[in-house]
């Protein structure tokens, strides 16, 4: 099968391609792979994307910038199959699929961060070493900028990893904040009290208000803890679940929301009318 849009220079090339509703396609993407290419609904890929393997998954909400790259040595291989979870955001990343990728819901890969599946160059007869091993990277987890995950490594759900940092081994601790060059353990995440959720809230909301003023939004905004307002739509900062009628200054309030990590994710794009891109 083949998907093409010649204007913007899009090739897609795979024996079951299934591409979701909504999805946005940038400029210049060239996929090959052997088996399936999947994409989840509401989802973008970026421009100047190369993505070469056996299958590639997305899932729903995928966020890509630019620049990903999924390939490398082995992507001719049988286990060259990467697949990510849904409401994830990626960026100009390296991906080797030399062995299989799988990536969780809710992660985040930071931009010019990269993930190895193998490893080799002299020759082992003379001991030198070779690896090739798969890596897991479980869900809610956030990778620091610039950052590079090696061949055999399965994070936990929930991890925090720094910027620069390189994960050599498996990272086991939920909730955990790892960091450094081989990144190791600093302290669990501890979630805060009662009291603590509903001040940051609070604070969160003054910040926005400023953000809503430069926008020229004179919607009101209502607090009624866990629940936040404005117009005819509403969302509960807790549980991450919505209702009702959305329009682009709703929209714009929920997105400055998932910069503190509260991911309300709708049916309407990750787009706010007031960009100025």
């Amino acid at each position: 099968m083949k998907y093409e849009d010649k204007v913007k220079n899009i090739s897609i090339t795979a024996k079951e391609i299934e591409i979701g509703k909504n999805v946005n396609f940038g400029k210049s993407i060239n996929v090959k792979v052997k088996g399936k290419f999947i994409i989840g609904d509401y989802s973008r890929l970026g421009n100047d994307t190369q993505i070469f393997g056996n299958n590639v998954i997305f899932g729903q909400h995928l966020f890509n910038s630019s620049g990903l790259r999924i390939g490398g040595g082995g992507r001719q291989h049988p286990f060259a199959n990467f697949e990510i979870g849904d409401r994830c955001t990626i960026h100009n990343n390296f991906i080797n699929v030399c062995e299989p990728v799988e990536i969780g819901d809710d992660v985040g890969l930071s931009p010019d961060t990269s993930i190895i599946t193998h490893g080799y160059w002299m020759s082992v007869l003379e001991g030198f070493p070779a690896s090739f091993s798969s890596v897991k990277i479980g869900k809610g987890v956030i990778v620091g900028y610039r950052s590079l995950i090696l061949m055999g490594v399965t994070i936990a759900p929930y991890v925090v990893i720094g910027a620069n940092s390189v994960v050599t081994r498996n990272l086991e601790i939920e909730k955990g904040i790892y960091a450094g060059s081989p990144a190791k353990y600093i302290k669990t995440v501890k979630p805060l009290t009662q009291l603590g959720k509903e001040e940051k809230v609070k604070t969160i909301i003054t910040e926005y208000l400023k953000i809503a003023k430069y926008h020229g939004i004179k919607s009101t905004l209502k607090l009624d803890y866990p629940y936040i307002s404005m117009n005819e739509f509403r969302f509960n900062v807790e549980n991450f679940e919505s209702e009702g009628i959305e329009d682009e200054e709703t929209d714009d309030l929920r997105d400055y929301f998932r910069k503190w990590g509260i991911r309300i994710y709708t049916h309407r794009p990750f787009v706010s009318k007031f960009s100025f891109d």
